[in-house]
């Protein structure tokens, strides 16, 4: 089953993109780097709930 995820920025804290995940194949918490453009920079963003 695919679940809505937001993905929010480590050092800024916006919530940027909103993507999905199947929560069984990775049940774990998402770690990407993408893009902020608050920040203009590429930064770590994590899964939020």
């Amino acid at each position: 089953m695919r679940i809505k995820i937001h993905l929010k920025c480590s050092s800024c804290g916006s919530q940027n993109y909103l993507t999905s995940k199947n929560t069984k194949n990775h049940p774990d918490r998402i770690e990407v780097l993408k893009y902020c453009p608050k920040e203009r920079k590429v930064t770590l963003h994590l899964e939020s709930k």
